[in-house]
Order: structure tokens, then C-alpha cells, then sequence
């Protein structure tokens, strides 16, 4: 699918990408957004994509300067809102809890568990205000990565899936792959908590698309995990992950009709959302 340039309206989709996936836009412009809650993991590029204006922001940064848990996640939240941003792609690199979903499988999670500490995890600092989080993620943002998924050549997709995000940046022991994996979870990662939940307290549909690039130490006996095996997995299908991410977009419904669109109805929210 061909991109081009950026036009100078809001964009109304963002993506962030993940570890490997530090560009998605070609002749796009750049955009540099300063927030309330600091500086944002790195400048946004706006394009189109089918008719549709585009914020891209690499989670961890060009050249992955950012480690999972030091990653800006309001800033990079606010950033994209201010920008216009209303639906989110988030493609991520995940390991595999189960055998059948080896490295490469595509992944569309349905839930999430965070098992993260530390991080700050909301935007609601100042008032006792609590969001719906019993479905985390969107369901029109799901149903339009696996439309896409079955128009293209990206291959199969796996729908649905409990992805559980660990503090890192260590892989897990054997003996939590193990304790994941009984619990009956999918996928484990490091960046899809707070993230989700900073994206449903300020009203953004959030749409997870999940790669693996590894069984984690606990799947198989002989295995272990290593950084340089999840990059060349990763580098292998970066660019099957873009056209994904590119279709997808071409499939977002214009007007938001889901209940993350009325996340904060009948809430006064503390601060002016951007």
C-alpha cells in the first residue's frame, strides 16, 4: 500500500510501534509534541494511508533508547491524542507461552493481565475516577486486523489470546513461563501495560497486534530466550507486520461507534483532554 505525504489536518489514527518496528511512514512529515507529562519516546511522523491521516510513534524510541520500564507511556499517549489521534495500532513483539503459536505467528490479543510494578499507570492522579477495563482492548480495532488479515498475503492471524505484560527488562524464569502458562495465558510481553489503560482513560481505542519471536524459557526445556534471537525473528517479519499494520488502517471504520469512543461519559475528568 503506498503512503504518502502528510497533509496538514490532525491525524485521526496513530500507531505505536514496537521493538524493530522504528518507522512506518515513508515521506512523511515530522511532527515534535512537548506534554504535561514530559517529553514523548520520540518526534511523531504524520502521513496518509489510504486516505487516512497517520501519527506514528516508535515505542522505545529510534535506535531503542527507551527500556520497557522507562518508556514515557502518558507522554506517549498524550502525545498521540494531541496530535489528533483517536484510534491506536500497537504492533509489539511478544513470547509464546504456548507451543502451537510458534515465532512468526500473529497474534490479536482479546485480554490482557499486568504483572508490572512501578509504572505510572494512570492519568487520573488527582481524582477518584475509575474506566471500564473488563474488555481492555478495542473490538472494531480487532475485527479490522483480522478483515485485513484474510484480504492479504500476511498469512494466518490468531484471534484472540490473554497476553500478560512483565516489568522487565529480564525474560521470565522458567518457573513464571511455567506459572503463565497453567494460568492458562497466551503471549507475554513488556510494553502492553500501562499502555492499554493510559489509552482507555483518555477515550483512544486501542488495538494490540502481536508478533511472537519466541517460546518462552518455560514452553520447552531446551529453549531458552535470548535478545538476539527476538531481533532476527523480529527483523524476519517486519515488514509482513507493516503491510498488516498499513491494511488495517484502510479497514478502521471512519466514525467510532465502540465503547471506547464513551470511556469517560458521565465523568469530570480532572484536565481538559487535548
Amino acid at each position: 500500500m503506498s503512503v504518502s505525504p502528510a497533509l496538514p489536518e490532525p491525524a485521526e489514527i496513530g500507531v505505536i510501534g514496537g521493538t524493530g518496528f522504528y518507522e512506518l511512514l515513508s515521506d512523511a512529515a515530522e511532527m515534535r509534541v512537548s506534554t504535561p507529562y514530559g517529553e514523548p519516546s520520540d518526534v511523531l511522523t504524520v502521513g496518509v494511508v489510504a486516505g487516512r491521516r497517520v501519527a506514528f510513534l516508535p515505542r522505545h524510541g529510534r535506535g531503542h533508547a527507551h527500556p520497557p520500564h522507562r518508556i514515557n507511556y502518558r507522554a506517549n499517549l498524550w502525545a498521540l491524542r494531541m496530535a489528533g489521534v483517536r484510534r491506536l495500532l500497537a504492533p509489539c513483539a511478544v513470547g509464546s507461552l504456548r507451543r502451537e503459536l510458534g515465532p512468526g505467528t500473529v497474534v490479536v490479543p482479546d485480554q490482557v493481565v499486568d504483572r508490572t510494578s512501578g509504572r505510572t499507570g494512570t492519568f487520573f492522579d488527582g481524582a477518584a475516577l475509575h474506566v471500564s477495563f473488563a474488555d481492555p482492548y478495542c473490538e472494531t480495532g480487532r475485527t479490522a486486523v483480522l478483515k485485513a488479515a484474510a484480504g492479504s498475503d500476511t498469512g494466518p492471524v490468531v484471534d484472540g489470546g490473554t497476553m500478560v505484560v512483565i516489568e522487565g527488562p529480564r525474560f521470565s524464569s522458567r518457573a513464571e513461563s511455567r506459572w503463565y502458562a497453567a494460568a492458562g495465558w497466551s503471549l507475554v510481553n513488556m510494553t502492553g501495560m500501562p499502555e492499554a489503560a493510559l489509552a482507555r482513560e483518555l477515550a483512544l481505542c486501542y488495538t494490540p497486534v502481536a508478533l511472537v519471536t519466541d517460546l518462552d524459557a518455560g514452553v520447552d526445556a531446551e529453549e531458552s530466550v535470548a535478545q538476539q534471537d527476538v531481533h532476527e525473528v523480529f527483523a524476519r517479519n517486519v515488514r509482513r507486520l507493516r503491510g498488516l499494520v498499513l491494511d488495517t488502517i484502510a479497514e478502521l471504520p471512519r466514525e467510532r461507534t465502540c465503547r471506547c469512543a464513551r470511556a469517560l461519559d458521565g465523568m469530570e475528568v480532572p484536565f481538559d483532554l487535548p
